[in-house]
């Protein structure tokens, strides 16, 4: 494991994992509603288990809400540059996996850099609809204290690459509705390749879990488009 800073803030750092990687390189965004509480190790089970099928992984950190200098725009600003430090391998796919917060900056970089394909994982979309509904335990509001269209996926729309949306009906820190109206919204701006997977009984959590089976929906997505 090798680490790469691109910045003088502690938390603006990415783990780079994975040497001669055949498939691409793919960065990863962990969640937590953008706050300090949760850091980038959430993302290590994930990082190894594509490792082992052949992808540079990227396992990024940025700054958060709560003491961390963190919040709209300096905490998308953070991934961006990372995501230009980051040493790619030249010829092959890249990438994009966000799990909730994360699946919300993983989605804003995409527009921007436009990966070869994102994915988010129970994703927030819709920061001012995540306030209004009290999600986060008012991370939302903290992130975002004044309305920015630019601050939301579902508000950004077309994002312009191939998306993978997984997200468990039974999740109550993200509520499945909201990716079901942005995949919607996405389809009608014209993203035509979006993918909703919905899984029943599944939670917030068990999405990012390597040895379970909502995960193998996307490393079956991963290996269709990308080998």
């Amino acid at each position: 494991m090798r680490t790469i800073r691109y910045g003088g803030e502690p938390s603006q750092f990415v783990e780079l994992h994975g040497d001669n990687p055949v498939r691409g390189t793919a960065f990863l965004l962990h969640g937590g509603w953008w706050r300090a509480q949760r850091d980038l190790h959430l993302m290590d089970a994930l990082a190894a288990d594509l490792v082992a099928a052949g992808w540079l992984v990227a396992n990024l950190e940025y700054r958060r809400i709560d003491g961390d200098t963190g919040g709209w725009p300096q905490t998308l600003d953070d991934v961006l540059a990372a995501m230009a430090a980051v040493p790619v391998a030249e010829g092959l796919p890249m990438i994009a996996v966000g799990h909730s917060a994360g699946g919300h900056l993983a989605l804003l970089a995409a527009a921007t850099v436009k990966p070869s394909a994102v994915i988010g994982l129970a994703p927030i979309t819709d920061v001012p609809r995540s306030a209004a509904e009290g999600l986060g335990e008012g991370a939302a509001s903290l992130f975002l204290p004044s309305p920015d269209p630019a601050a939301s996926p579902l508000t950004c729309l077309p994002i312009g690459v191939p998306q993978l949306i997984v997200h468990g009906d039974a999740d109550v820190r993200v509520p499945i509705d909201h990716s079901r109206a942005y995949a919607e919204a996405a389809r009608a701006a014209g993203d035509d390749d979006v993918t909703l997977t919905e899984l029943p009984g599944v939670d917030h959590f068990r999405v990012i879990d390597p040895a379970d089976e909502p995960w193998q929906h996307a490393r079956t997505w991963l290996t269709t488009r990308f080998g």
